[in-house]
């Protein structure tokens, strides 16, 4: 992300090269009932998008941190997934737990010759501008293979409570909301386009009765906002998963 600003102090620049040690400390800390935790949600949200995607065929996670998704996607059997991460520390982290990982720009990365059958980016999209990001998704398209899937969450602008994941991180620099994130993807030319929330999952008794109150208030929500401003979401979480297609050329 540097080559895009020349002659300007990128703020993000300063804060990835301290990423861990100074900002993401707890990443240094994570205990097996956490993972556990974390890899039972990703079954129940990336999974499903995935479904149709050969295990053998090439993954790439775009912002891979310190790999969790990479080694959810190594335990559901995904031989081929690999990641990049401008973060040395996040990468090094990643590399630590025996991931394909690799510190990259994912500009110069994408620009080579790619093919990939499914590309993932949490937590990712966020952190560019819209210029930036209008240069980024037609990299992404192109690096997909034809019928390739792109996976992607973030900070929903229209969640219940958004502040904290939209304000709580220097580096975020565009929020979406459901429909400007369909609009930049099919311009991109993206199809299939598909949304969820993220939000608690019904794996434990915990997570079931989360589940239940999460539904009653979201329930009650939609009717404020139908009554306030005909508001018709149903993507009232902090942030949101879209997944979407390259189709394959028309024969």
């Amino acid at each position: 992300m540097k080559e895009n600003m020349p002659g300007k102090q990128d703020i993000r620049a300063t804060l990835y090269d301290q990423y861990v040690s100074r900002f993401k400390t707890a990443e240094l800390h994570r205990d097996d009932r956490w993972f556990r935790a974390y890899w039972s949600w990703c079954e129940f949200k990336y999974l499903p998008p995935l479904s149709n995607i050969d295990r053998k065929e090439p993954v790439l996670e775009l912002g891979c941190g310190p790999g969790y998704v990479l080694e959810f996607l190594q335990r559901k059997g995904f031989t081929h997934a690999e990641g990049i991460d401008i973060s040395r520390e996040q990468v090094g982290l990643a590399r630590s737990r025996g991931l394909r990982a690799t510190a990259a720009d994912c500009f110069a990365f994408l620009k080579k010759p790619r093919a990939y059958s499914a590309i993932i980016a949490v937590d990712f999209v966020e952190h560019f501008t819209k210029e930036e990001l209008l240069r980024l998704f037609p990299l992404i398209f192109k690096s997909l293979r034809p019928g390739g899937i792109l996976l992607l969450q973030t900070p929903n602008g229209q969640g219940l409570f958004p502040g904290q994941v939209v304000y709580g991180d220097l580096t975020h620099q565009t929020i979406f909301a459901q429909d400007s994130l369909q609009h930049i993807l099919t311009l991109a030319g993206f199809r299939n386009i598909r949304f969820a929330e993220t939000g608690p999952v019904p794996d434990t008794f915990e997570g079931k009765l989360r589940t239940f109150l999460w539904s009653v208030i979201r329930g009650t929500i939609r009717i404020i906002r139908q009554i306030e401003a005909k508001n018709t979401s149903k993507l009232w979480t902090e942030s949101i998963i879209c997944w979407c297609q390259k189709l394959p050329p028309s024969p």
